[in-house]
């Protein structure tokens, strides 16, 4: 194998030795070249908002452009010494060994900024450049370049326990210049760190350049920061992908905050990672709680703990409403048995006028079924059944899916004019659902209107006709059964000057009553616990800027809202819990007419859920 040429070997072994002193030389090491993760390790992740780890000492920092020159005056055997002009005070002075001029290398290589690491494991001193690996052994006094060995004591010595470097080297191999002046007995050291640069000739291609600012010099706590990008790639390809640590929106601690970016160009060259630091002043523009209700757009989910929950948004004061009842349309409900194990009649009872017929069913028997709503025409001449709206949905295993999705049918409130005509004292399938199998459920709304009196009988059978009527009629299992003179409530609140944080409370049973009515299979009278099927029209006139969440408090909850003619799905995906968070609804200018909101409890999802009312101002986004 050939060897190294000696200007290589001498420079890079320079290079290392240069940034340290030998007592101890451990210690040395780890203070001043911080170990970096190993490779394929992440870097520890960045914080939580409120919970930023602020650093003062990381500097601003990029792959330097052009050269930058050291000077250095140093005094035979005195602590006395000039850098760039500035007097220092050093712990080894130069010395001559040996008629060689030996000067220290701890303050050389921290003057010519020399990089290393003392590798703990090891107990060696370890430098890697772009084209060489040198690895130092204090200890055996033994030195490796890229596997090539070599002698300790011809390149340095120890003195007074300090390393120290032989001045000769500085200019043969390291293109330092020096002059020494025997009369004044001092060095004069003129050092020249050429900057690497980026084109690479065997690529034909440069690395792109990282770099960005921020819009403004600081920012408060919890103001939105702006970053302003200011990467390019010197041969006008575009950057591809950014990789950016320490970034956040907003930061809600006092400090000085590291943020880094490296870039890469489309062929997967990557650029030096560039840093600025950010800094956070005491006064405070948003809190970690406000930040996402202020700046967060419609539909985003907030998450909450139960500190947030108790402290901030448990006990919000209500906001007054004014409620009016809608009497015009009789509300059936069948849902017990919610889950039936045989064939039968779930419910049956009488319109004559506006109906709303509202059906949650589980198969719980061993069989494939149909379920059905027959109508009967109890009167001596034909009736006539018009639907005006309807929420259906496939059958489905997911309780929560079918009642959001119907409910969903229902508020788009598509305009249908079916009609049926029903002779005299005959019996028609007003609605079959598709089968469905054991373990699916189905959800169903419609809304009609007769001119005589019809009997509505829901039920489920192997096949459905006429004599499905003979059927059984199911007993009462807990949930909720029953007609309900209530169908629709309206609630005009007062919306347009409240100041803090405020609720409305919706299927609670206090604030909000469940509707009474009456079970005429058990002939009894009953409550609408939950209110399902209920229509809930909630109206505000010229509203303040404010935003409009959901917190479900009753347990895992998933349905929609209309607002302003507007569906809005809560949450967007999945379900979701109080202790999930909440969700964004709305956001109101301040310059609306009104705002209404309507919405029905949907089936499988839990009560009661609070709207909440949160007062914005200009800090809103």
């Amino acid at each position: 194998m050939k060897p190294l040429k000696k200007e290589w070997v001498v420079l890079l072994v320079m290079a290392m030795l240069l940034s340290f002193g030998i007592a101890p030389l451990a210690s040395a090491a780890e203070k001043e070249a911080p170990m970096s993760p190993a490779p394929g390790k992440e870097a520890p992740p960045t914080s939580a908002p409120g919970k930023e780890t602020p650093m003062s000492s990381v500097q601003e920092k990029e792959a330097p452009m052009s050269s930058g020159t050291t000077y250095v005056l140093l005094y035979i055997d005195k602590p006395e010494a000039f850098l760039n002009g500035k007097q220092v005070k050093l712990d080894a002075p130069a010395t001559i060994l040996k008629d060689k001029t030996f000067v220290p290398a701890k303050f050389l290589g921290d003057a010519f900024g020399m990089k290393v690491e003392w590798n703990d494991k090891t107990r060696q001193i370890e430098m890697v450049t772009p084209s060489h690996n040198i690895m130092i052994d204090i200890d055996n006094k033994s030195v490796w370049i890229n596997g090539y060995w070599m002698k300790f004591d011809d390149v340095a010595a120890i003195v007074n326990g300090r390393l120290m470097i032989k001045l000769t080297w500085l200019a043969d191999y390291m293109g330092a210049k020096y002059t020494y002046n025997n009369e004044l007995r001092r060095v004069e050291v003129l050092h020249v760190k050429a900057p690497a640069g980026i084109f690479d000739p065997n690529r034909g291609n440069s690395n792109p350049v990282a770099k960005f600012t921020f819009a403004k010099p600081s920012y408060k706590i919890g103001e939105p920061v702006k970053y302003v990008d200011l990467s390019y790639d010197p041969d006008a390809e575009g950057i591809a992908r950014y990789e950016w640590t320490g970034k956040q929106e907003a930061f809600f601690t006092p400090g000085t905050y590291p943020i880094t970016l490296t870039v890469w160009d489309i062929h997967g060259n990557k650029s030096e990672t560039y840093t600025r630091n950010l800094v956070i002043g005491n006064d405070t523009y948003l809190s970690a709680i406000e930040y996402p209700i202020f700046m967060k757009p419609v539909g985003s989910f907030i998450k909450t703990d139960w500190s947030m929950l108790w402290g901030t948004f448990w006990e919000l004061p209500q906001l007054p409403k004014t409620v009016s009842e809608d009497r015009s349309r009789k509300l059936l409900v069948s849902d017990s048995p919610e889950t039936f194990t045989e064939r039968g009649i779930l419910y049956q009872d009488e319109v004559e006028g506006k109906g709303r017929l509202y059906a949650d069913h589980i198969n719980g028997t061993k069989e494939k079924v149909s379920m059905a709503i027959l109508a009967k025409n109890l009167t001596d001449k034909p009736v006539t059944i018009k639907t005006t709206n309807k929420g259906e949905v496939w059958p489905s295993v997911y309780a929560n899916l079918i009642g959001s999705e119907a409910t969903v049918d229902f508020l788009m409130n598509d305009q249908i004019n079916e009609t049926i005509t029903i002779p005299a004292h005959q019996t028609f399938i007003y609605k079959q659902m598709p089968d469905f199998y054991p373990d699916q459920g189905v959800n169903l709304f419609y809304d009609v209107e007769t001119d005589g009196k019809v009997q509505f009988s829901f039920v489920a059978d192997r096949e459905i006709s006429q004599n499905s009527l003979t059927l059984p009629l199911l007993p009462f299992e807990g949930h909720v059964r029953g007609s309900f003179p209530v169908s629709e409530l309206t609630w005009n609140i007062d919306a347009s000057s409240f100041t803090q944080p405020s609720r409305l409370l919706i299927g609670d049973g206090i604030t909000d009553p469940f509707q009474p009515g009456y079970d005429p299979m058990r002939k009894m009278e009953v409550k609408n616990d939950g209110n399902y099927g209920v229509i809930y029209k909630i109206h505000a006139d010229k509203p303040r800027k404010m935003a409009v969440m959901i917190l479900p408090k009753g347990g895992v909850y998933k349905g929609p809202f209309k607002i302003n003619g507007d569906i809005r799905l809560a949450p967007e995906s999945g379900v979701m819990t109080a202790f999930d968070g909440m969700q964004i609804l709305a956001k109101t200018t301040g310059k609306e007419d009104s705002l209404d909101i309507e919405f029905s409890p949907p089936a499988g999802s839990a009560l009661p859920i609070e709207l909440i009312f949160y007062p914005l101002d200009d800090r809103a986004e």
